[in-house]
């Protein structure tokens, strides 16, 4: 994989960053969305994204602003999470840097410097420097690979109604009569396509996978994906957490010619975040049953009570949240940043 790079500044969870949202009423304004004077800007459902000068080597590199919005079912909330972008910089942040130190991937990550964003970038009505912090990722710009990379350890989600249905999960064929939430005998890799906003990521097979980008490829993403999160996941459990499934990202790296480069992909967007994973409490893990959580699943059941009476339908706009629910997921977020990272 060649020599880890260490980043520029890597700083771990630091609460005094974050909103103590109590009642919602936090002295940290929400950023909904970012704007900036820089070109090439696009919106995903949390991450706004800009392009910034190249490096000196000329080669393009991203500004990537994690914003304080809150996805569930593919649809963006109206309601925005006070602090929830700073706290998945922290721990994606952490975790770029934790992989690429023990050799297992390289990242797109640069910096999480806001001040090394230029100064042009800041002109009138556009958000101020001050916003930024904590929020930012300078990273490499790639190729991104267009199949969602999936792990998964336990039998939650969309891989336990694949097995109820078929007792396999994304063709993976696994023993019968597991429950709910039980682990897995070795994590599976199930890879998604990789829809744009709005429309659900779909399960596939490892070989429609292969078909789309290559079956080199695709093995040697799945022989990653499968080594991160086995490493992740026994460090998470020395903290008391649970990494039930997790999706990964890569990407190949755009030279100063803006043609891809050669050698090992690279890990892209977050890694292991609350957004992008399964976080259970592992002592109060009890398979059978669905699981107290560190991650959007406490937003997911309040959204399923709504479907469930019939005032939602999982189609955007989607719904106003109330304070309670965003403080509660404020609450989880802080507590899977202090347990995995500090």
């Amino acid at each position: 994989m060649g020599a880890p790079t260490a980043g520029r500044g890597a700083r771990l969870y630091d609460p005094a960053m974050t909103t103590s949202c109590g009642s919602c009423s936090g002295s940290e304004a929400a950023l909904f969305e970012s704007r900036l004077s820089l070109p090439g800007r696009r919106r995903g459902k949390v991450r706004d994204v800009y392009d910034l000068p190249p490096d000196g080597g000329g080669r393009p590199r991203l500004l990537i602003v994690a914003s304080d919005r809150l996805s569930a079912f593919d649809v963006v909330m109206p309601t925005p999470v006070p602090g929830k972008g700073r706290l998945l910089t922290a721990i994606a942040a952490f975790w770029l840097r934790w992989i690429e130190a023990r050799g297992l991937c390289r990242t797109h990550l640069l910096s999480t410097e806001a001040s090394e964003v230029p100064a042009s970038a800041f002109g009138p009505g556009d958000t101020p420097r001050g916003s930024l912090h904590g929020r930012v990722m300078i990273a490499r710009a790639c190729r991104v690979v267009p199949v969602e990379c999936v792990v998964r350890g336990y039998l939650e989600g969309s891989g336990w109604k694949d097995y109820r249905a078929t007792g396999a999960v994304c063709g993976v064929g696994l023993p019968a009569g597991l429950r709910r939430c039980d682990r897995l005998p070795e994590p599976i890799f199930t890879p998604a396509t990789k829809e744009e906003q709005g429309r659900h990521d779909e399960n596939i097979p490892f070989e429609r996978a292969a078909a789309m980008v290559g079956e080199g490829l695709m093995r040697r993403l799945r022989e990653v994906s499968v080594a991160i999160y086995t490493a992740a996941a026994a460090h998470a459990l020395e903290r008391g957490i649970i990494i039930a499934d997790t999706k990964f990202e890569f990407g190949v790296p755009i030279g100063a010619d803006g043609r891809a480069e050669g050698g090992e992909p690279m890990l892209v967007d977050e890694a292991l975040t609350p957004d992008s994973s399964r976080f259970w409490p592992a002592d109060r893990y009890e398979p059978g049953r669905a699981q107290a959580s560190f991650d959007k699943q406490f937003v997911r059941e309040y959204l399923e009570g709504l479907v469930e009476a019939g005032t939602w339908d999982k189609r955007a706009p989607g719904p106003a949240l109330p304070p309670e629910v965003v403080a509660g997921t404020v609450s989880r977020y802080e507590e899977a940043a202090r347990r995995l990272t500090g």
